[in-house]
């Protein structure tokens, strides 16, 4: 999906001290590696972490789940979704919506019929919709480590929310295998992930998740 506006991170300002320099120039790395893909080699690769992701939860049924319109050539995963909904009529899903930059997303429910609207950054959220609280959450990843921790856009949207919802969702990260490095440089307020999804497999980062898919 083509990006209309600046990228949450490029718009949150620059990096203050040698950490957040550190991280922002692995997110702008990372970031346009995934967009150098080509299109062939995009769909070849998506297909198979939507092989893993849909083996993963098999084994963990959500009864709400959460995931994100695809943005800056992240994995696109409305076709699993729309597959989903329609193998399970008791599936709920819904999509992140920022109401305020500093609080924790809301999450509306979704459905393949669901009138959208764009925010800030050019990203679709339903425009109305029933509020939902996910217990399985998909989160993009533009790099994650060894820990389980995942480098977002350096709004920290995805860490607040995780802290406030209770209880806390399985947290699923969805990239490309060329978003794994040996480390984010961690904050303080950074959550690891449960598991993260790549054409490799699964890797798992919590006894939440049941060691199920080897990285191959």
């Amino acid at each position: 999906m083509p990006a209309s506006k600046p990228a949450p991170e490029l718009a949150s300002g620059p990096p203050n001290g040698t950490q957040d320099t550190q991280r922002d120039a692995l997110r702008r790395a990372r970031i346009a590696a995934r967009e150098a893909l080509t299109p062939d080699e995009h769909r070849r690769l998506s297909q198979r972490i939507e092989t893993h992701l849909a083996a993963l939860l098999a084994r963990h049924p959500p009864r709400i789940l959460g995931f994100c319109w695809p943005y800056r050539a992240e994995f696109d995963c409305r076709p699993l979704m729309i597959r989903l909904l329609a193998a399970d009529c008791t599936l709920r899903v819904c999509l992140p919506v920022v109401r305020t930059p500093e609080l924790p997303m809301e999450f509306r429910a979704w459905t393949p019929h669901s009138a959208m609207q764009t925010d800030r950054y050019g990203i679709p959220h339903p425009a109305a919709g029933e509020p939902l609280s996910p217990d399985v959450l998909l989160m993009p990843v533009n790099a994650f480590d060894a820990q389980g921790y995942r480098l977002g856009y350096g709004a920290g949207y995805f860490d607040r929310t995780l802290a406030a919802l209770a209880p806390p969702p399985l947290s699923i990260g969805i990239g490309f295998e060329l978003a794994r490095i040996a480390s984010i440089h961690p904050a303080s307020h950074d959550i690891p992930l449960d598991a993260v999804v790549t054409e490799a497999g699964v890797s798992v980062f919590s006894p939440r998740i049941q060691s199920l898919t080897r990285r191959e």
